[in-house]
């Protein structure tokens, strides 16, 4: 396990005596909701940061709120840690287990409890798929807007921890934006409802607070997500650019215009030729990148808007526009861009995916630094991003069997993310910070700012048995990575002393 991700002393700080655990869990769960088995637990050991992996100490898969309940009084009573994991598909280590920590695999509620089409809301669990949502939905003429690229495997639950963003997120907002309410469990066992499903609820925003907390406020055991109606009229269309910083360009270009597409993505030469190889989606092949736009709504509107961003395209240099014939050449155009990732597998025996986030007027610059990095540290980068909304997935590719390949892979990706940050960007986008980024929050806030967040922290989990060690740097780990801040040689906040 890299050096970075390593659960620090204030992290692994917890005593547990395993047996009564155990057979204090068995009295709440049925049989097979329990592992204890180390071939079982095995399974469990990683996310999709596969390069992180950590034995938890047990595993649990509850099917009722109650057993879900029960199971967080237990470990809430007997300090024992609880990482809640999803499907599984964290592409910034946030479901790590805790080595002395039970795994809470909320998998089993996987069920659509409600559609309501007339008020175009649903009420899910947290298990079940983001596509299913839309699936279900399709039936009434609606959908669920948010749709990351994994989400034929991912879960609500994990999108709402992770704020998830997707393809169509600049238009359409992120998980945040679509969701009315979630109910959750407190690590004491208490049930609470934040946010309701009228237009607005009192009181404080705790529904905006709850996304994006990685699972250490709370266990979500129900989400209502807001549904839209298909639009009246959709057209995609691409463009080819011979260089990565023209198409850079035309994205600021388009938005500049006053045009919001419904989704608008950007892919370098080496993720096109991998995506085409992968599932011939018709890509140029010969050129230096790629601009893939959206447009939706009335026909008027959509004809106008395509005149408006072909001449833009035009403009900055592309060298080829193709507008989809027909809704399969609509969908092929997409499926190559949804394929990305693992398209990008095929081509290399391994590749860390980092996530941060830009000003759009500072893409141009920031896709040109990349590539002078990663000739630096003698690693290639594919680009695929949400270019819309500055949402950049550098893909370092590297051998984990070739001594001090990762170590090169994290060294690069920390530094983009930092370049991120220098650009007035952010270290996440929509992957979230769990272990990965951890470090880098050193870098974006300040010492007091990482103060309010662990306060923030204390408000709703005081012994922090929730996810502990991620998200959040301690203030050691900020003063060892050298990026604390400290006034007067003191901490300002006397009761994080610990941390």
């Amino acid at each position: 396990m890299p050096a970075h991700a390593l659960f620090r002393p204030e992290d692994t700080r917890f005593e547990v005596d395993v047996d009564p655990l155990i057979a204090a869990l068995r009295a709440i769960l049925p049989d097979e909701g329990l592992i204890v088995h180390e071939a079982g637990r095995r399974a469990y050991e990683c996310d999709g940061l596969s390069a992180y992996k950590q034995l938890p100490l047990l595993v649990v898969v509850p099917e009722t709120i109650e057993q879900v309940q029960a199971v967080l009084r237990l470990c809430h009573e007997a300090g024992v840690p609880v990482v809640t994991r999803g499907s599984g598909t964290s592409l910034s280590g946030g479901s790590l287990p805790h080595p002395q920590g039970v795994l809470l695999a909320m998998g089993k509620f996987n069920r659509i409890s409600h559609i309501d089409p007339e008020r175009r809301i649903a009420r899910v669990q947290p298990g079940v798929r983001n596509l299913a949502i839309s699936e279900a939905a399709a039936q009434h003429g609606l959908y669920y807007a948010p749709d990351p690229s994994s989400q034929i495997a991912c879960s609500i639950g994990g999108n709402v921890g992770e704020n998830a963003g997707g393809v169509h997120c600049l238009k359409y907002g992120l998980t945040v934006h679509n969701v009315l309410a979630v109910r959750m469990i407190t690590m004491d066992g208490e049930a609470t409802t934040i946010g309701s499903e009228a237009l607005d609820s009192p009181g404080l925003d705790l529904l905006a607070l709850m996304h994006g907390s990685e699972g250490m406020l709370g266990v979500i055991v129900e989400v209502t997500v807001r549904l839209l109606p298909n639009p009246l009229t959709k057209q995609v269309l691409m463009a080819s650019f011979d260089d990565v910083e023209h198409g850079g360009h035309a994205v600021a270009g388009i938005i500049a215009r006053g045009i919001i597409p419904g989704g608008l993505e950007m892919m370098d030469g080496a993720a096109i030729q991998a995506a085409e190889d992968f599932v011939q989606a018709g890509y140029d092949t010969a050129a230096a990148a790629i601009l893939i736009c959206e447009l939706d709504g009335s026909a008027a509107e959509v004809a106008d808007q395509m005149e408006t961003v072909q001449a833009c395209l035009r403009e900055h240099g592309a060298t080829r526009i193709q507008v989809a014939a027909d809704d399969q050449e609509k969908a092929r155009f997409w499926a190559g861009r949804k394929a990305a990732f693992p398209a990008v597998g095929r081509i290399s025996p391994d590749y860390y995916c980092m996530d941060g986030t830009i000003p759009r007027k500072q893409l141009a610059r920031v896709l040109r630094r990349i590539s002078e990095m990663s000739a630096e540290e003698s690693l290639e980068t594919v680009n695929v991003f949400h270019a819309g909304d500055g949402n950049l997935h550098p893909l370092i590719l590297f051998d984990g069997n070739q001594p001090g390949q990762l170590e090169a892979a994290e060294r690069l990706g920390s530094r983009i993310l930092q370049l991120c940050v220098e650009v007035g960007g952010t270290v996440t986008g929509e992957h979230g910070v769990g272990v990965e980024k951890i470090n880098e929050m050193c870098v974006q806030f300040a010492t007091a700012e990482i103060e309010q967040f662990h306060a923030i922290k204390y408000a709703f989990d005081p012994d922090g048995l929730l996810n502990p060690g991620k998200a959040i740097p301690t203030l050691n780990r900020c003063a060892e990575f050298g990026h604390l801040h400290v006034h007067n040689g003191e901490l300002p906040h006397p009761e994080l002393e610990r941390l």
